[in-house]
């Protein structure tokens, strides 16, 4: 059968695919009878509130859902701890194959997994306002900070880098700071939906505008689309998960539930519970990634969960996200 004809049929709707006896069985040997009417009820929830999930394949809902219910994590966008994130794959002559839901995990689902741990003291991500960096210690080499008390007078400063950091019980400390600059190239550079500079395509669809034009607003009202993605909409959230990432897997303690969850961080789930990294299948990468910018309301989620939702990154080595 072809891509063609699977097109036209009929998708079967959340509910009635949750409520299904196969999949109801199945969903209660994961999570057990006494959860099954809760865990249906919230990814339901999820679904009707998110409209453009409603797109996504049922099974890829379902496995994303699942490994968050095994992780003990909620699929609410308001609490901010993991998100399904629909993602269409297209062909060259732009014809949507399929369109699944990756399971993301968001800054404050990390957290979480990371003080279950029961080795951290504490672990946060501070983002140093204009002023407030100090350089190196010239014996130590590490970031020297003074941070303005007053919030108030804080909030109207420019941000200028990120600050993440943890201690552990046994007295252990580690800090990374990362420039916003530094931070805006690694966005340029793993992230297909954004770009520092400007790019320019023969066809108009494909072209952006600068970071620091779509700042200043020097873009088509028509082209608004094309900057939907959370790294234009909230970057300062997208830089706290990409810290907290990179903290954590580099120095922090990571428990077995934790390294699954961040194997499977922003991939699609199998049925067999394997993560499948669909940039890995990208027809037109720069295509597929314009379309799932646009794919989910972000400006709904911005405004119940802050902008912890999460972005998509590229493809790096052993075929997972070097988000």
């Amino acid at each position: 059968m072809n891509d063609a004809v699977v097109a036209t049929q009929p998708k079967t709707g959340i509910t009635t695919f949750l409520s299904s006896d196969k999949v109801k069985a199945n969903v209660m040997q994961v999570v057990g009878q006494k959860n099954t009417a809760r865990f249906i009820a919230s990814v339901v929830s999820a679904v009707q509130n998110t409209p453009a999930l409603q797109e996504c394949s049922n099974n890829s809902l379902l496995n994303a859902a699942l490994l968050g219910e095994a992780l003990n994590l909620s699929p609410s966008p308001q609490l901010g701890q993991f998100y399904m994130v629909p993602y269409k794959k297209k062909d060259r002559d732009g014809n949507v194959i399929s369109v699944d839901a990756q399971f993301q995990l968001g800054a404050k689902g990390y957290k979480q997994l990371a003080m279950r741990t029961g080795q951290y003291l504490d672990l946060d991500v501070i983002f140093v306002r204009q002023g407030e960096y100090l350089g190196r210690d010239k014996l130590t080499g590490k970031h020297k900070f003074e941070f303005i008390e007053d919030d108030a007078v804080r909030e109207e400063l420019p941000v200028i880098g990120y600050l993440a950091y943890f201690e552990l019980l046994n007295g252990f400390r580690k800090q990374i700071y990362w420039t916003k600059t530094k931070m805006e190239k690694h966005a340029d550079q793993y992230s297909q939906a954004f770009n520092l500079n400007e790019v320019k395509n023969k066809n108009p669809k494909y072209s952006r505008v600068s970071y620091a034009d779509f700042l200043a607003g020097n873009y088509p009202e028509k082209d608004s689309w094309k900057y939907s993605s959370f790294w234009y909409k909230s970057f300062d959230e997208m830089a706290e998960k990409t810290m907290i990432r990179q903290l954590i897997s580099k120095w922090g303690i990571m428990s077995i539930e934790m390294s699954d969850a961040y194997e499977r961080d922003m991939a699609v789930i199998n049925e067999d519970g394997s993560p499948r990294y669909i940039d890995n299948e990208a027809v037109d990468q720069h295509e597929n990634d314009l379309s799932q910018a646009n794919t989910v309301d972000y400006e709904e989620i911005q405004e119940t969960v802050s902008g912890e939702v999460t972005d998509q990154g590229t493809v790096g080595q052993n075929g997972r996200p070097p988000f």
